[in-house]
């Protein structure tokens, strides 16, 4: 009896540790997540790159996911919180609540842009901490990488070294692409309006002018001397460039196009937003080339 004790002790020690169940609420994460984790991680991601990710709806399957996640990792700056708070305290799941062991949020190191200086509902969807959208800036990229391996390793300390090491070449990657991206964009005096104000943070890394927004407040959508008076803008400064994000309607960007001579550009902010960001580098890659002359 012992000698078979013994041998089941022994399969069991050599068997692979089942994977980490993670529950990630962007797709940008959820790539990132499984660059790091490896086949250590199952990852399920709740919003997909085509919506809006500050209107996500509330799924039932993300509710089942988390109630068995191991962690839950959001961008944080209140980014998710019409829906990723609800969810979390939905699952009931102790591990990933937000005083939990299993729970990132990756917006510990960033430095935020846009922070009002008041919060009043009537400038549209505030952030009170500042933009969320730092997921653009792949300086922050690194930081994601770095962020998510040491929760890995503190959740998994065996693996740790793994989680580092995977983590490194993500860094290592984004690192060696950072002066070809620069060059396409550096010293070309690119001004452009996007839909919504999520691009500050890669207007800031690459040098790039941002005139205004469609919205004129976050989520609020433009009336007709709002559309005429962002025109003179764009007219006053030069702008030739109009980002819409792949959620949004082309019915404004091209109604601004006509009024200006801008070029419409449809951009994705988030992995899988549109067909050629399929991963974080192909996401950077492709907000470079909508910008390069």
């Amino acid at each position: 009896m012992k000698i078979i004790i013994l041998t089941y002790l022994t399969v069991l020690s050599i068997l692979p540790a089942a994977p980490l169940n993670v529950v990630v609420t962007l797709p940008d994460l959820a790539d990132i997540t499984r660059q790091v984790g490896g086949e250590q991680v199952a990852v399920f991601c709740i919003a997909s790159g085509r919506e809006d990710p500050h209107n996500v709806p509330l799924k039932p399957s993300a509710i089942t996911r988390l109630a068995q996640a191991d962690l839950f990792i959001q961008l944080g700056l209140e980014l998710e919180h019409a829906y990723a708070p609800a969810l979390v305290k939905e699952s009931r799941n102790r591990k990933i609540q937000q005083d939990g062991p299993g729970f990132l949020d990756l917006s510990g190191g960033v430095k935020p842009l846009q922070v009002p200086t008041s919060v009043d509902r009537k400038g549209g969807d505030v952030h009170p901490n500042g933009n969320p959208h730092y997921n653009t800036d792949p300086v922050y990229g690194q930081m994601m990488a770095r962020g998510i391996a040491a929760k890995l390793g503190q959740l998994r300390p065996e693996s740790a070294s793994v989680f580092k090491a995977n983590a490194d070449k993500v860094v290592a990657l984004l690192q060696g692409r950072m002066a070809g991206w620069q060059a396409k964009l550096a010293g070309k005096n690119i001004k452009f309006v996007s839909y919504h104000a999520d691009l500050p943070y890669f207007a800031a890394r690459f040098g790039l002018t941002q005139v205004g927004t469609i919205q004129p407040k976050p989520g609020i959508e433009p009336g007709p001397r709002e559309i005429e008076a962002l025109a003179a803008a764009m007219q006053q400064h030069g702008v030739k460039l109009i980002v819409k994000e792949s959620f949004y309607s082309e019915r404004i960007p091209n109604q601004l196009a006509k009024m200006t001579g801008a070029k419409v550009v449809n951009i994705p902010i988030l992995v899988n937003g549109t067909p050629a960001a399929k991963d974080y580098v192909s996401l950077i890659d492709t907000l470079v080339n909508a910008f390069a002359p």
